[in-house]
């Protein structure tokens, strides 16, 4: 059994999908680990690094040369894959809904792709959760970025000269992001407030803290939605919402909108109409400027200035803390396989619930019943 990890290769990307406590810990499971020359360096991980774990590193691309399986942080282009058995699979995000010519020259390529964005939300899955682990770092990082914009402290201080008033965050979406950026903005010692359209969300909102504010006069969704994600709202819901938002928005000093519908444009959260009644130096982040934007007028790895506020937000948000996401992406890629792993095949074999879920492509054909259609 030959595991394979390239150089990432996409723009802006940091991260990688081995490190080499992953790499050792392969190794103990009777796994040959081969990793392209440089694959770590962006992550603060020296090739070095990986021979000591016992990892063979290897010049380009060569190094999938008769791999079983390929790691990947996002999945590699079919070209990339050349020397790779027939059949080999490759384990990484593939943004499936909006790849869907990769996903189709992974089926004609005869190559099994396994979508870690498809693991099931179950308890047994947690700790092969990529889109959580990357997801509470996104949080914190949105926090973090709009505290170093904001120009102003984020704590209430007491001095001789006078009181620093402490800044009031309001986080749109409670999902595993929005309760880090909720947590990371309580410890900076701000006035936190979030909202989301899972009823479910308040007592989690309290019990870090924060203020829940939600719509009481239309019914929202009492539990969570598929896969742990929200779901459309009617347009009643939506316009109530719009109300209180708008009326709260105006005393924040910082708002970070996380929200996200699998397989459709980012949900508008905020118009510029709402950004106009917002205070001259206030920071909005955008988490989700790479799916369309929660925010009119958001742009990737740009700095808009609208009305005196501050909009900001990343393409690739979890990438500016590489080192930590690639330890925990290749950890939930580790956990993954390893539970899986049958000892007289010398191998793993996925069972029918999470290889259903998370299997894209086999036998040259593309099997997702998501993708369907």
């Amino acid at each position: 059994m030959r595991i394979a990890v390239l150089k990432e290769r996409a723009p802006g990307e940091t991260r990688v999908a081995l490190t080499p406590e992953t790499a050792k810990k392969f190794a103990a499971l009777g796994a040959t680990v081969a990793v392209e020359e440089g694959a770590g360096l962006k992550a603060s991980i020296p090739d070095e690094a990986y021979k000591e774990a016992g990892a063979e590193v290897v010049t380009g691309p060569k190094a999938v040369e008769g791999a079983d399986i390929v790691l990947g942080v996002q999945a590699p282009d079919v070209m990339t894959l050349a020397g790779a058995k027939p059949g080999a699979w490759v384990a990484a995000t593939f943004d499936p809904f909006r790849n869907s010519d990769l996903i189709e020259a992974y089926a004609k390529g005869g190559f099994e792709a396994l979508s870690m964005e498809f693991m099931p939300r179950i308890t047994r899955a947690q700790s092969m959760d990529v889109l959580s682990s990357q997801s509470n770092l996104a949080g914190y990082k949105a926090v973090i970025s709009s505290a170093n914009e904001y120009g102003r402290a984020f704590p209430m201080m007491m001095t001789a000269a006078g009181t620093v008033q402490a800044a009031k965050c309001f986080v749109m979406g409670v999902g595993v992001a929005g309760l880090q950026a909720i947590a990371t903005a309580k410890r900076l010692g701000a006035q936190v407030s979030a909202t989301d359209v899972r009823s479910a969300t308040k007592e989690q909102i309290m019990s870090l803290g924060a203020k829940p504010v939600f719509v009481e006069s239309v019914e929202g969704i009492e539990g969570e939605g598929s896969g742990g994600y929200a779901t459309e709202m009617s347009e009643e819901y939506q316009k109530a919402q719009a109300e209180l938002v708008s009326s709260h928005i105006a005393k924040q000093d910082i708002v970070i909108t996380t929200a996200l519908i699998p397989g459709r444009p980012a949900p508008r959260l905020i118009s510029d109409a709402q950004i106009a009644t917002m205070k001259p130096g206030s920071v909005i982040f955008d988490l989700a400027v790479a799916h369309g934007g929660n925010v009119e007028g958001s742009k990737p790895d740009e700095t808009v200035v609208k009305h005196g506020v501050k909009i900001i937000g990343f393409s690739n948000t979890s990438a500016h803390l590489a080192a930590d996401a690639s330890a925990l992406f290749a950890r939930n890629l580790y956990n993954f396989l390893s539970a899986f792993w049958d000892q007289e095949a010398k191998r793993p074999v996925l069972d029918e619930e999470i290889g259903n879920a998370v299997r894209l492509t086999q036998g040259g054909k593309v099997v997702n019943e998501r993708l369907a259609g």
